[in-house]
C-alpha cells in the first residue's frame, strides 16, 4: 500500500508520497532545513492509479484542511526556471515589446506523510 496526500501551498495543489521531489513556489527556508506542510486536503493510502473495483483503498478528506495532518519535507534547492517571452505586439501602430520572465522555485523532498 503507498501513502499519498494532497497538499496546498503557493495557490496550487500537488499530490505528493513519501521520497518524492517536487517543484513548488518559492518559500522562505535555508537549504537542508526540514519543515512541514500544514495544509493538507486529502491523505489516501492504496495504489496511485485509477482504483480497482472492490479494493480497499482508503482516504481522508479534509474541510478544507485535516486537523492534525501534516507532511514533512526538506529544502533541496532554490531555482529559477527557464526564461518565458512574453512579446506584445500591437499592428498597424508601430507597438512592439518584447520581455523575458524566470519563475524562481524551491526543490523539495518529501520525507514523511503524518495522519
Amino acid at each position: 500500500m503507498l501513502l499519498f496526500a494532497v497538499i496546498k501551498t503557493g495557490g496550487k495543489q500537488y499530490k505528493v508520497a513519501e521520497g518524492d521531489k517536487i517543484l513548488i513556489e518559492k518559500i522562505e527556508e535555508e537549504i537542508g532545513k526540514e519543515f512541514n506542510f500544514n495544509e493538507v486536503l486529502l491523505i489516501g493510502s492504496g495504489s496511485t492509479g485509477s482504483p480497482q473495483v472492490g479494493s480497499a483503498d482508503k482516504a481522508k478528506i479534509g474541510q478544507p484542511f485535516i486537523k492534525d495532518a501534516k507532511v514533512k519535507a526538506k529544502v533541496l534547492e532554490h531555482g529559477k526556471a527557464k526564461k518565458k517571452i512574453v512579446f506584445k505586439y500591437s499592428s498597424k501602430t508601430r507597438y512592439k515589446k518584447k520581455k523575458g520572465h524566470r519563475q524562481p522555485f524551491t526543490k523539495v523532498e518529501i520525507l514523511k506523510i503524518v495522519s
